[in-house]
């Protein structure tokens, strides 16, 4: 096992360098769901509780390897909700029996979020909780094993939790100032998360959706989801500042985003070293991907949740040079290899 996910990480490398002569297929086994367990940043009770349930997904991810030997490589997931630092900022979380939870607003206004202090990382149980819950995942699994991260919101989109989003969207326009400063705070918790947690835990992969190993030396991978509400205007205001100096500290920049934000694509384009990237289906489908991000300097193209005619015609149109790692989630081994083979075939 150990020779094959070596050979797996050699090979993915090769996909985000450049040097691949095919694209990446990777089966991931159905997982047991975090709201099932209850998110560990919201409890009171041990972290350790939680190994066992962060152990039995790696070992389902490690089975299906060794079943399919496709290009995956098991990743022991810390996620959690979308929630985690609008949760730091001091907001309310919401659970649901099937769902994961959800930051409740905080503030209303631009005089409310100005009050706002930035956190001391050291002081965030719910921040500290995911560390600890890293520690004793590696102790339980063993020091090499990839660990992949909790949820990653740009400092915008944790902003945009934090402040009531009708209006904090009017202020974008009127108190324009004010978004600028809770975003930046955001911004930079994230920013200091990231350089602690990546010096502390030098296995992790930085990509946190959709579930792909991801070089533990690239840069961090964030979910970009608000910028399909805005023009590009103003994205490249708000939003795009933050992004560059997270790339330009890290060295680059992976994304995913679920927003219908086919119009920010020339700004994504302005982010240094965007090496990665997943995108869900909008509106368009997923072929203006090729249009903007197509040949050997584009982005990575990991992309999940993508129906077998449609990547088949990724696969069929792109230009030369263009990389994807397609990724076939809850799958059974049966339906994984016959994927497998259908994939392999094309």
């Amino acid at each position: 096992m150990k020779t094959l996910i070596e050979k797996n990480k050699a090979f993915i490398r090769k996909v985000f360098d450049g040097q691949a002569d095919r694209h990446g297929f990777v089966c991931q086994p159905s997982q047991i769901p975090l709201y099932e367990r209850g998110d560990y940043t919201l409890s009171d009770r041990p972290v350790k509780e939680w190994v066992p349930f962060v152990a039995e997904n790696f070992r389902r991810k490690a089975e299906m390897l060794e079943t399919l030997q496709d290009d995956s490589v098991p990743v022991a997931s810390l996620m959690t909700g979308t929630h985690l630092f609008a949760q730091a900022f001091g907001c309310e979380v919401h659970t649901y029996k099937d769902s994961n939870a959800c930051a409740l607003p905080l503030v209303n206004n631009a005089g409310e979020a100005d009050k706002l202090e930035l956190p001391d990382l050291w002081k965030i149980e719910c921040l500290q909780r995911v560390f600890e819950l890293a520690e004793l995942v590696l102790k339980e699994l063993g020091p090499e094993t990839a660990l992949s991260p909790c949820d990653l919101q740009s400092g915008f989109d944790t902003a945009s939790l934090i402040w009531n989003k009708e209006d904090l969207l009017c202020a974008m326009a009127l108190e324009p100032e004010a978004v600028k400063r809770l975003s930046w705070k955001c911004a930079q918790l994230l920013k200091t998360f990231l350089i602690e947690f990546r010096k502390e835990f030098p296995t992790l992969s930085p990509c946190h959706c959709p579930g792909c190993w991801t070089p533990p030396e690239l840069g961090p991978w964030l979910s970009n989801d608000e910028c399909g509400t805005m023009s590009s205007e103003m994205f490249e205001e708000f939003c795009l500042p933050e992004l560059i100096e997270l790339s330009e500290t890290f060295g680059g920049l992976g994304m995913h985003c679920c927003a219908d934000a086919e119009h920010q694509f020339p700004n994504f384009k302005k982010i240094p070293n965007f090496y990665g990237f997943n995108r869900c289906q909008a509106k368009r489908g997923y072929m203006p991907l090729l249009e903007h991000f197509a040949g050997q300097v584009s982005p990575v193209h990991v992309l999940a949740w993508i129906q077998d005619d449609v990547i088949e015609q990724l696969m069929r149109n792109a230009p030369q040079g263009t990389r994807f790692i397609f990724n076939l989630s809850g799958a059974d081994p049966e339906t994984g290899a016959r994927w497998l083979d259908k994939m392999r075939a094309i």
